[in-house]
């Protein structure tokens, strides 16, 4: 739903008087109660010596006081340390772990590298205390995905699963981080696998999980966490083993505390988070909350990281590129991820800015249209400091922490505030300073001030580049587009098969087969020179 559609929606009654996280402080870890010592080792391996507010207000609604009487929604700022909020108290709660092993706790984000994320966080923390970490997102088959998650008994032997009795099945892990896609492919084919055991949902980036289908995962997770003594599993899940004569049942254990004024029920506790938590009562109604508590950063929707300084500048469209490339020269090594409307943007983007031969910045693309082994690889490169900027599309807006990033800059302005949280979320995490710098034309500049003025944030100043800068790079500037100008001109001759073989010349030079692979794969994706032209880069 638009932002400007969601006034009209009625806000529902839980979510009007939020519990204000900022009103927590930061609390060292020989001061957090009950905190298990294993847990506190491993923390501290981790080099965290104190709990951001967040993870504060979460720890007291789910080990102190709260106990987890109610369903939690989290309304927090991106680096705000939500990840580790509700792993810290998860991992707590399993404690001890049981003889038998089955899945407990369940993390659903929207995204694999997301979810590869989250889980370096619980393996962090869980592994240390014997608590074993699944990851469902897709990266190998169904079934060799499944192998890791649950134990097939007789597998060694070659026996095939479809004849062994659901009895035998037990899984492999406590905890699961899962793309939606793919747990919905396990719930529905893999033998032995189950969520009848489940004490924990988390719902991770919700508005976005919400907001589209994915197979209708939500109601199918939450069809299959019900648990009947007549339930016969279905096709992925098997008995209950823990009903055929185990003596410890961790059903039992699914006990979230006292609703006040009630006896104890076993139910399944939810935790829904997103720096922009969607209002919108149609959504939030399918999770099936319980008594839910609203924790959120300040009185505002809508806040943007305490070390965040945001900056804009304005340039005319068309020599935008040029803008850009000054103001990367001017950050000189800092890490930066430059953010564009689109993927094919970020594509012709990406390639214009590899034409300034003096430049002297290793740039690289991270987008929807790679595959997602090419995007691993070069969010891992990112990370390791193998290059300094990385062009996005809002692929990457999600939750994705990379540690170092000093700047982020919007090639193109964000038509929402919601895109621009996000985008601004990637830099001043965990409590570290960062910049955003927003590019923009004199007639943007209004637009661009009633969206900031959604958001609970410090003042944007306007950020100015030296004139003998630009001046310096104009040639090189003129020079790429002279040069892409000609690969295209090209390109488009090879394809419709006017230039023959033995004429693959530019500037008397023979080109290389991969320049031309180049070329014609920029023009198979969108004409860069009329793209700089009608200033739609």
């Amino acid at each position: 739903m638009d932002e400007e559609n969601q006034r009209s929606v009625p806000v529902l009654p839980w979510m009007r008087h939020p519990v204000d996280v900022t009103r927590c402080e930061q609390l060292s870890l020989r001061r957090v109660p009950f905190l298990d010592r294993r847990l506190k080792s491993a923390l501290e391996n981790m080099e965290i010596s104190k709990l951001f507010p967040v993870q504060v207000a979460l720890w007291q609604e789910t080990i102190g006081p709260g106990n987890f009487e109610r369903d939690l929604c989290i309304n927090s700022p991106t680096g705000s340390g939500k990840t580790l909020a509700y792993a810290l108290p998860i991992v707590q709660k399993l404690l001890p772990t049981s003889t038998v092993k089955c899945l407990r706790a369940l993390v659903v984000v929207p995204t694999r590298d997301l979810a590869l994320q989250v889980k370096q966080v619980f393996d962090a923390i869980a592994l240390p205390l014997g608590l074993r970490v699944g990851l469902a997102v897709g990266q190998s088959s169904v079934a060799d995905e499944i192998s890791s998650l649950v134990y097939l008994p007789g597998e060694e032997e070659g026996v095939d699963p479809g004849f062994l009795s659901p009895f035998w099945f037990q899984s492999k892990v406590d905890i699961l981080v899962a793309t939606p896609g793919r747990l919905v492919d396990h719930v529905n084919l893999s033998r032995g696998f189950t969520l009848k055991h489940l004490h924990y949902l988390v719902v991770d980036e919700a508005d976005r999980l919400l907001r589209e289908d994915y197979q209708s995962w939500l109601p199918t997770v939450l069809k299959s966490t019900q648990s009947s003594n007549n339930d016969d599993g279905g096709s992925g899940g098997g008995d209950d083993v823990f009903q055929l004569g185990f003596p410890y049942s961790p059903w039992s254990r699914r006990t979230c505390g006292v609703e006040r004024g009630s006896k104890p029920h076993s139910r399944l506790a939810k935790v829904v988070l997103s720096a922009t938590l969607t209002r919108d009562p149609g959504r939030l109604v399918q999770l099936n909350l319980h008594h839910p508590l609203f924790l959120s950063a300040g009185k505002m929707r809508y806040r943007l990281p305490e070390n965040l300084e945001s900056f804009k500048l304005i340039c005319e469209r068309k020599v935008k590129p040029l803008y850009l490339v000054a103001l990367l020269k001017s950050l000189g090594e800092e890490k930066c991820i430059v953010f564009t409307r689109s993927v094919d943007s970020t594509h012709r983007l990406c390639k214009l800015m590899n034409c300034f031969g003096d430049l002297q910045i290793d740039i690289k693309e991270y987008s929807g249209r790679q595959h997602q082994r090419v995007r691993s690889k070069t969010l891992n490169e990112f990370r390791k400091g193998q290059f300094q900027v990385l062009v996005s599309s809002d692929a990457m807006t999600r939750g994705m922490d990379v540690e170092g990033v000093r700047n982020v800059i919007n090639y193109d302005m964000p038509k929402y505030i919601k895109t621009y949280v996000h985008r601004a979320g990637r830099t001043a995490r965990a409590g570290q300073n960062g910049r955003c710098f927003t590019l923009m034309s004199n007639d943007e500049v209004g637009r661009f001030k009633r969206l900031m003025k959604k958001a609970e944030a410090s003042a944007c100043l306007e950020h100015t580049l030296p004139s003998h800068l630009i001046e310096e790079l104009h040639s090189t500037y003129q020079s790429a587009c002279s040069d892409v100008t000609s690969f295209t001109i090209f390109a488009r001759s090879k394809i419709q098969g006017k230039c023959f073989e033995g004429s693959t010349m530019l500037h008397g030079e023979c080109l290389p087969s991969h320049l031309v692979k180049v070329m014609v794969e920029t023009v198979l994706a969108i004409d860069v020179v009329v793209a700089i032209l009608a200033s739609k880069i």
